[in-house]
């Protein structure tokens, strides 16, 4: 089975937050963290993965990050804070 991913990434605790889909969660984050992906997340430097939720079906993944990009900055940041209240960076946790 393949998995999906909705992310937040920031470049600082309480920064610039970019919500994004994917279906390989280790890939995307170390494109993001490389400045390869063109965009957002490199004009902002968007390197630290804080949230991610995943997901068995990718339609679902997409249509939560167009509802979580819906949210206000402080219900993306309740989200964040709920399972990662010191914004640490998950990279370490899922690069293996």
């Amino acid at each position: 089975m393949r998995f999906s991913f909705v992310y937040l990434m920031t470049n600082r605790p309480n920064g610039v937050l970019y919500c994004g889909v994917t279906t390989d969660l280790v890939r995307r984050v170390a494109e993001h963290r490389a400045g390869a992906a063109p965009g957002f997340t490199k004009r902002y430097g968007l390197k630290t993965l804080v949230w991610f939720e995943t997901h068995e079906d990718i339609a679902v993944a997409i249509a939560r990050e167009k509802a979580i990009k819906h949210l206000t900055r402080a219900e993306k940041a309740r989200l964040i804070l709920r399972d990662n209240p010191d914004w640490r960076d998950l990279w370490p946790e899922i690069s293996g």
